[in-house]
């Protein structure tokens, strides 16, 4: 394939601009048939921790309404997080909170479905569950929170952990995007439309114009003869008995 400059290119695309916009439209319907038809909805639903404890003089935990926190409290407090984060998601915790809600599943598929992130440079820690009903979203990701709470306090005799927000139900499926879906499948089709007119291109040997002879057989055109009324002379052949 001879080298093509911009100006070509552009030719090229401009004369197959049809084909492309109808392969670009008909994978744009594809994604909308996509996200709206085989994609199942999941739903998610989050709640909000925050690590922060006082203690008393004794040294005994106690409860941060009465007391101030201390620089050591906020140290452990950023040290646990990631600790924490691998205990919510733990086996122990649940397994117990499959039993307390009484649900069919194993924990290791309910850890599947859920994630713990922390806020970069916080105590903050966000425990998202995701389900196909968004009702038990929600009840899990709050039961996880508070199985939690009392799992830290069992273990570590501390009580550290606070519940900022409680998990909400949300009826909007977490997993479906139909506008990026739409935009995604257009933009494969576009880049299809692309190769396609370029390997058809690269495959195509016919001769159409004087400067694909030049290119072909390193050859100067000298001269040229139009075709006129040839479509005419063919007619007026036919017609003749």
């Amino acid at each position: 394939m001879e080298e093509l400059d911009l100006k070509e290119l552009f030719n090229i695309f401009w004369s197959k601009k049809i084909p492309i916009i109808l392969l670009v439209l008909i994978f744009a319907v594809l994604g909308f048939i996509y996200t709206m038809t085989m994609v199942t909805p999941m739903y998610t639903a989050s709640t909000t921790l925050v690590l922060a404890s006082s203690h008393n003089e004794d040294g005994t935990a106690t409860s941060t309404t009465t007391n101030s926190i201390t620089t050591s409290d906020i140290t452990l407090n950023s040290n646990l997080v990631s600790t924490y984060s691998v205990l919510v998601r733990s086996k122990d915790v649940l397994g117990q909170v499959i039993s307390n809600l009484g649900i069919d599943i194993s924990w290791e598929e309910l850890r599947n479905n859920v994630t713990v992130s922390s806020v970069e440079d916080t105590e903050v820690l966000e425990i998202s569950v995701t389900n196909l009903n968004p009702e038990y979203a929600a009840d899990i990701a709050n039961e996880i929170a508070k199985v939690f709470s009392d799992k830290v306090s069992e273990i570590y005799n501390i009580n550290n952990v606070h519940i900022v927000d409680e998990a909400e139900v949300d009826n909007v499926p977490s997993n479906i995007n139909h506008s990026k879906d739409v935009v995604i499948f257009a933009f494969i089709g576009a880049v299809i439309a692309v190769l396609y007119v370029l390997i058809a291109n690269m495959l195509d040997t016919t001769i159409k114009t004087a400067d694909d002879i030049e290119k072909q057989f390193k050859l100067p055109v000298l001269a040229s003869i139009p075709m006129y009324g040839t479509e005419m002379q063919k007619k007026k052949r036919g017609g003749k008995k």
